[in-house]
């Protein structure tokens, strides 16, 4: 599609011409969300969520090497798994920097038998000393004081929402809207990372937090220009819904474009952190992003707003509003039903009506009155209305037909 063609839908959106029905369909939209939602909470069930060691607990091992790669990764990957430790056993490898490798496996007791075999294991395969590697056990305590931080900065956070929007907005069921929508992501990003699999780092915490705002901040520009739409919504002819579905259709543009651009780079960091660099914190982030991002693109246009005229829909003013419109739509011009002849009408030449019966009964008399033949007397309505006079008596001969009328002479004829 062109620019200029974009820019021409984008004007033709804004102004109305042409429009999406987003809350005509909300039970579409509705019934769309509740299909993934109960697929991804069914994933969550069955598959679990990947938690990595920061959320676990387990031992770290950091190698140092002269040039750290992905085929060194694999090869350390490889070995570690061959060993017949069993909490080496789904060990997670990645290079991080340029001279560092990060093995990360479940909690090994230090000096035992499990321990000395990894490290051999390592040594071997990386052509390392010893004193290159460099051990730390994770306890679970530190993951789980990191998931209540997150959890308390959750919180904090809706909480802060809420109030933000019900003080700015001056209404609390578009704090309930953007909220339901905000959740409505959180859960369809959290179900995808347990179906994919991908390891619950803090990256991904991280990662969690940032796509809450940019959810919010994508509804919200919605919200502002639906409360910029309804308002002195009693003097318009527009109800409460295609008030709010006409701002939707307003910024359709704008959040597509504003999504594909922040999109493009994630999807970069994605493919290179998945796919180049293996396991990495990269991926994790990049993922969640990548998710939420798109995710709260979708809620904003097809949920938070929909929602919103949702909850609205039984208010007094609005129902008053509502009802006000469908009045000033069925008011019309009670002339508009007057018949008009329209090109490729049927016609009857042999029923003809009465009336033109008449006036060619009568346009006999007419001429002897002195009218002129191929004429009809002027019957057109007169005055300020639409109704054709009554007439007060039928034409008659004047007396006036016989006289010598008056005719126009050269001045000089005159007399």
């Amino acid at each position: 599609m062109s620019k200029l063609s974009i820019s021409r839908l984008g004007k033709e959106l804004y102004t109305g011409e042409k429009s999406f029905d987003f809350v005509g369909r909300r039970m579409l939209w509705y019934a769309v969300s509740a299909v993934v939602l109960v697929a991804v909470v069914l994933g969550v069930w069955l598959q679990g969520i990947n938690l990595g060691i920061d959320f676990t607990g387990g031992t770290r091992y950091t190698v140092t090497v002269a040039q750290a790669d992905q085929e060194l990764a694999d090869d350390l990957r490889t070995a570690v798994g061959e060993t017949d430790v069993e909490a080496a056993d789904g060990a997670t490898v990645r290079t991080a920097g340029g001279k560092s490798i990060v093995i990360e496996t479940k909690a090994i007791s230090d000096n035992s038998e499990a321990d000395d075999s990894i490290m051999e294991a390592i040594t071997t395969t990386a052509d390392v000393a010893e004193d290159d590697v460099s051990r730390t056990g994770i306890g679970p305590s530190w993951g789980q004081r990191v998931a209540s931080k997150a959890a308390l900065a959750l919180g904090i956070f809706l909480v802060g929402v809420v109030l933000f929007i019900w003080i700015y907005f001056r209404e609390w069921k578009m704090s309930v809207a953007a909220v339901v929508a905000l959740l409505h992501d959180v859960v369809i990003t959290v179900g995808v990372y347990a179906i994919i699999g991908f390891e619950v780092t803090p990256a991904t915490v991280t990662g969690f937090l940032t796509i809450l705002g940019y959810s919010l901040y994508d509804t919200v520009v919605v919200f502002d220009k639906v409360k910029e739409n309804t308002r002195n919504l009693s003097q318009k002819k527009q109800t409460y819904a295609s008030a709010a579905n006409l701002a939707i259709n307003q910024t359709l543009v704008r959040s597509v474009n504003t999504s594909i651009i922040g999109l493009l780079p994630v999807v970069a960091i994605l493919y290179v952190s998945a796919v180049q660099l293996g396991t990495s914190s990269l991926k994790d982030i990049s993922l969640v992003l990548f998710v939420g991002m798109a995710v709260g693109t979708y809620s904003s246009i097809f949920i938070a707003t929909p929602l919103l005229v949702h909850l609205k829909s039984k208010e007094k003013d609005i129902v008053d509003a509502d009802k006000r419109a469908a009045a000033r739509m069925k008011e019309a011009d009670k002339y508009a039903a007057v018949p008009v002849f329209d090109e490729g009408m049927p016609v009857a030449a042999d029923e003809e009506p009465d009336e033109l019966r008449e006036s060619e009964s009568g346009s006999e008399d007419l001429h002897e009155a002195g009218v002129a033949r191929g004429t009809s007397p002027n019957t057109s309505p007169t005055g300020r209305g639409r109704n054709v006079p009554n007439q007060q008596r039928s034409v008659s001969d004047s007396g006036a037909a016989g006289r010598p009328q008056p005719k126009r002479e050269s001045r000089s004829k005159r007399k």
